[in-house]
């Protein structure tokens, strides 16, 4: 039987080893989630959700007791969805990454020339190509994907791109010398379940910005919600500064969160197209769902740019 949402973001750490030009800084106080706090919240969602993904902001490679957060996954049959920018990648994470816990590893391979603009990535990708074989003798049946989400760069990065796909094109011996339109399809099947994955930059949204509509709708609270670090549930994944605090699991019961009038109002404007929240009304992410946009993406290591206009629910 299908269980209510695809997925649940945990914040197990807010605090990222890197600064990348395309994730706004994280106001709040940088905290990481105490392990009696993340116990509570998927004794909770366990019945709720396919999977919990160990983010909202920050990296979760960060976390020193993350080998007891997996632990608790694997205790409970709650499985994971994992993103990171492997710069923390050491050889005893990489073994707790291939646990059963995991059914898919995304890799962010844009952030590390967005941070480290001159260095060879060499010794870098090594580890993310090491860990990839490997998981595909061991958990063949594991997801892992090579993020490139900085599309529409101004600073050069299209050419960086074309240097981390030659790369990766080398390893797993495969040719991507076309243009694909991330309108229409944003992953690549490379090898096994190994697959590259693109998408355009965009606007993180925040009450600050002007308002940008007050009709739309959203897969907040119906597909996923999230969990900061202290325990405050918000309606996505977008919600980095908990301007829409639907309540803490550390004072109440998860279910009862989300049957709260505040959760509810959110859902039922979402179904009449109406965005009843501040931030809602000054999110870009939505656009994608309801008006077409100009995109100009190039990810072939010998393609030229090129403008295409394609319809947000095509992303």
């Amino acid at each position: 039987m299908a269980k209510r949402f695809q997925k649940i973001n945990i914040e197990i750490s807010n605090i990222c080893n890197l600064q990348c030009s395309f994730c706004p800084e994280v106001v709040r106080s940088k905290k990481i989630m105490p392990l009696d706090l993340f116990e509570r919240i998927i004794q909770q969602v366990a019945p709720l959700t396919e999977q919990v993904c160990f983010h909202l902001m920050g990296d979760p490679l960060v976390h020193p007791e993350l080998a007891d957060f997996v632990r608790t996954c694997e205790k409970h049959d709650v499985k994971i969805f994992f993103v990171t920018n492997a710069v923390l990648l050491r050889e005893k994470q990489a073994e707790l990454l291939l646990s059963p816990a995991f059914r898919q590893v995304n890799f962010s391979l844009h952030s590390f020339h967005d941070n480290y603009p001159d260095r060879d990535p060499t010794a870098y990708l090594e580890k993310v190509f090491a860990y990839t074989e490997k998981a595909m003798l061991q958990r063949p049946d594991l997801y892992i994907n090579y993020r490139l989400w900085n599309l529409q760069e101004v600073r050069g990065a299209s050419s960086r791109n074309q240097d981390m796909l030659r790369r990766i094109s080398e390893r797993f011996e495969f040719d991507i010398d076309t243009m694909i339109d991330v309108r229409l399809k944003k992953s690549v099947h490379l090898k096994n379940r190994l697959y590259l994955h693109f998408d355009t930059e965009f606007i993180w949204p925040s009450v600050d910005l002007p308002i940008l509509g007050t009709k739309g709708s959203c897969y907040g609270l119906t597909s996923h919600f999230g969990i900061l670090v202290d325990g405050t549930v918000v309606p996505c994944c977008l919600d980095k500064e908990g301007a829409i605090p639907l309540g803490n699991i550390q004072d109440q019961d998860i279910v009862d969160i989300l049957a709260s009038p505040r959760s509810q109002a959110l859902l039922e404007g979402f179904r009449k197209k109406k965005l009843v929240e501040n931030l809602c009304q000054r999110c870009q992410y939505i656009e994608r769902f309801t008006k077409a946009v100009p995109s100009s993406v190039s990810i072939s290591p010998t393609g030229n740019p090129k403008n295409v206009l394609l319809r947000n629910d095509q992303m």
